[in-house]
């Protein structure tokens, strides 16, 4: 699909590069020709209105740049008089058919093919005046401008190609990441279920091949009922993080007092701490209010505080802070002694179904809750990260107060 995208992408905008080489370099020939037209036609209309006769053979005038010559016709259209000096004027016939072809012409201005002539003829009570002008010259500049076009489009075209393969590379990397993501993610979800649908069929085997006593009965029945609640929080984990990504996360948005919030979540996590033989210290300023949803705020700071429990050194200290960083924002902090995280496991932390511990694995978590965290402090306009140093391994949350 990638590579399909790609080749997609490259045909659309060679598709247009290609349009627009044509159109410049067909406007540029079009107007050097119409520009090279019509100084040539500015000659002739010069010309015809001057004596014949008048000026040297090399300098007609500042405008003339042309080969030409001019004839001046009596009543009869007989030649009464030739000028020019760039050609040799004494083949009658020649001039004949010259006059012939321009005569029977309507209009006063047009080009003999066959000749390589452009002429302007002028019309008097008294007499008609003729004039011609050498378009080789004019011709031959058209053609190597033709040439040049057609070489600049070809070497442009192939840039433009070569550039827009690199570009498709670029352009395309957020799409293979997102498809790469998408297909870890159901692998990994596939991998988180499949173990614990592996538990209840087994279970529910032995409870139908009958033969077990009272006592197995109970631990199989408590064994399914374990592990399908495990399913479920999983799929609502899932469910969770495909509606914040569609932007489908419902909750009413309203003024909430952070500090009372951090303070009421924290209550419940002491003797969890206590058990855990952690030691919990925090720092709440007071009266910090943001914009958001309380349960999903809440959530936050309980994923946090459950990573940490994890991840702390066994009779290691956890500590939560919530204070004003700056004008109109404030910043919650959580951290533990542990384990240095290495910086590009740091990177990954917020990955979904990823887990600094692989060995931890099994500790009920599936590895979304802080990419949950990451998804709604995203819906607050907020920022989420994680550090480590020295031993201590924190995790900020910046949020815009009200």
């Amino acid at each position: 699909m990638i590579r399909r995208l790609r080749l997609k992408f490259v045909l659309i905008n060679m598709s247009i590069v290609s349009i627009m080489l044509v159109v410049i370099l067909g406007l540029v020939f079009y107007f050097t020709s119409a520009n090279l037209e019509r100084e040539s036609m500015r000659m002739l209309e010069n010309l015809a209105v001057q004596p014949v006769g008048l000026g040297a053979p090399g300098e007609p005038g500042e405008d003339v740049n042309l080969p030409f010559f001019k004839l001046q016709l009596g009543l009869g259209g007989q030649v009464v008089a030739t000028g020019g000096g760039y050609y040799d004027l004494s083949d009658q016939a020649l001039l004949d058919q010259l006059i012939a072809r321009t005569t029977a012409s309507p209009k006063p201005l047009g080009v003999l093919e066959e000749y390589n002539l452009r002429y302007y003829r002028l019309n008097t009570p008294a007499n008609q005046c003729v004039v011609f002008s050498d378009i080789s010259s004019e011709r031959a500049t058209l053609d190597g401008l033709f040439k040049t076009c057609v070489i600049i489009g070809c070497v442009s075209f192939f840039g433009f190609l070569w550039g827009s393969i690199l570009l498709s590379k670029w352009a395309v990397r957020p799409v293979e990441r997102a498809w790469q993501g998408q297909r870890q993610f159901v692998a990994d979800a596939s991998h988180e279920l499949k173990t614990p649908l592996t538990v209840i069929m087994t279970n529910a085997q032995m409870l139908q091949d009958g033969g077990t006593v009272e006592g197995d009965r109970s631990r199989f029945l408590s064994s399914i009922f374990t592990m399908s609640r495990q399913m479920k929080e999983l799929i609502e984990e899932m469910l969770e993080l495909a509606r914040g990504d569609h932007g489908e996360t419902k909750g009413v948005f309203q003024p909430v007092e952070l500090s009372t919030l951090v303070e009421d979540t924290l209550l419940p996590f002491e003797p969890i701490f206590f058990e855990a033989g952690l030691t919990l210290d925090s720092r709440v300023e007071e009266q910090i209010t943001v914009s958001g949803d309380s349960p999903q705020l809440g959530r936050v700071l309980e994923a946090l505080l459950d990573n940490a429990r994890k991840y702390a050194r066994p009779g290691g200290r956890v500590w939560v802070t919530l204070e004003r960083r700056g004008r109109g924002r404030c910043l919650l902090t959580v951290a533990n002694e542990g384990e240095p995280i290495p910086p590009d496991t740091l990177k990954r932390l917020f990955e979904r179904f990823y887990r600094a511990d692989p060995a931890r694995s099994r500790t009920g978590s599936f590895g979304l809750g802080l990419s949950i965290a990451r998804s709604i402090v995203a819906r607050h306009r907020g920022k989420i990260w994680a550090e480590s140093r020295e031993g201590i391994n924190s995790f900020f949350v910046e949020l815009p107060c009200v």
